[in-house]
């Protein structure tokens, strides 16, 4: 494991590497966050955008939502991944946020975890965009470069999830998740990671690296 020292070398690094890090998802307001962070589960960001852009002009409200009804959503989604399940999930949750919280997007973990689709990396996605809370969510991406350069040896996303919060310094601990996320995304990728590029490339000690 890594020592915060270590850790906040990286992220120093990292920062400057990625200059004001931010979702690639496209949203107008909370309920479209959530409502497109649902529809990414196994589905690309870019994805997500192509079919939300004309979902969200007509739908950008829970009762909008259930005023359209599930099977013209499936029109607008069919282009994503398991879209049947995800339209099942959004409709549920859009009743959820109406008979529960006013229609609004709460602003707790566990309320926001009540809703159908939506677990542990949706809710920490949502606090830390639109509610500025220091969460980190953990994808495929976070946990790939967390096992990578040492911040966490864990295999479980929660477990992940706990070692960055007690290793991550408190001020990154706001814009680690997008950093992570984005490096994961486009330099450090699965199969074939962009060492050559890599801003941290000496500060790697992965079994992956490839220079």
């Amino acid at each position: 494991m890594r020592t915060k020292s270590d850790v906040t070398t990286i992220l120093d690094a990292l920062d400057k590497y990625i200059p004001n890090p931010k979702s690639d998802l496209e949203y107008t307001n909370a309920y479209t966050l959530l409502v497109a962070i649902v529809l990414s589960a196994q589905s690309t960001d870019k994805g997500v955008n192509k079919a939300t852009k004309a979902l969200f002009e007509v739908a950008d409200t829970p009762q909008k939502m259930l005023d359209l009804g599930i099977d013209n959503l499936k029109e607008y989604i069919k282009t994503i991944g398991l879209y049947n399940n995800k339209a099942k999930s959004i409709m549920s949750l859009s009743q959820d946020l109406i008979d529960k919280f006013g229609g609004n997007v709460p602003s707790a973990r566990e309320e926001i975890q009540s809703l159908a689709g939506a677990g542990r990396k949706t809710a920490n996605v949502v606090l830390n965009v639109w509610f500025n809370q220091p969460t980190l969510a953990v994808d495929t991406h976070v946990a790939r470069v967390a096992n990578r350069l040492g911040f966490s040896d864990q295999k479980d996303p929660t477990k992940i999830e706990f070692d960055l919060e007690n290793i991550i310094p408190d001020e990154y601990k706001l814009k680690a998740h997008h950093l992570l996320i984005l490096f994961g995304r486009y330099t450090c990728k699965s199969v074939k990671p962009l060492c050559e590029q890599c801003p941290i490339t000496a500060l790697c000690h992965s079994k992956d690296k490839r220079i």
